[in-house]
């Protein structure tokens, strides 16, 4: 099993240890639904009512090495948790508490991966919304990817219903064009 996926089957260990509701996002979950593409770090959503912030931020320090000084205060105020696993690898725990976070948390389902681990990512639904949502130049491309390889398999009412209100927070509607344009061109 690679580094990168060790480190993830670390990362759900701790949680499961912890009672912590989470998945798997970011480009291990790609890997399942999109283009495979190199990743160096692992993403989770790790679910944190708000106000909890402090003790889901300390289970998880208290298991993962923090990548700064300051990683109990910056989770706090920032809502991530910037930590590393055993092995050196960093890790990106997102703390979920929006509706949207916490179904797709419940969404998520194991997947094998080589070399034994099986982890549980986000849907290529929900994967799809954040990847939008993010709208960084990667994250595009991994639309692309999902779109190419899940095409017509993708709920596109679910990602509409779920992409369009977050999306008018952002204020940047228009996005949601730019990725049913891509999911057209897969269809």
């Amino acid at each position: 099993m690679n580094r990168i996926l060790a480190a993830a089957v670390e990362v759900l260990g701790v949680c499961a240890a912890s009672n912590l509701r989470c998945c798997v996002i970011g480009g291990l979950a790609v890997q399942r639904w999109g283009e495979p593409r190199l990743t160096r770090d692992v993403d989770v959503t790790v679910l944190c009512e708000f106000g909890d912030e402090e003790r889901v931020t300390d289970l998880l320090l208290a298991r993962l090495g923090a990548r700064r000084d300051d990683a109990r205060a910056f989770a706090v105020r920032a809502r991530v948790v910037l930590a590393r696993a055993s092995n050196g690898v960093p890790v990106d725990a997102a703390l979920g508490a929006v509706p949207f976070e916490q179904r797709a948390v419940a969404r998520a389902t194991d997947h094998p991966y080589p070399g034994g681990a099986v982890l549980r990512t986000c849907s290529a639904e929900d994967l799809a919304v954040m990847k939008a949502f993010a709208g960084r130049p990667q994250d595009w491309v991994d639309l692309t990817g999902i779109a190419m390889r899940q095409g017509p398999l993708l709920d596109r009412v679910q990602i509409r219903a779920e992409l369009a209100p977050l999306l008018a927070l952002k204020e940047t509607p228009e996005d949601l064009d730019r990725l049913e344009a891509i999911l057209d061109e897969h269809a």
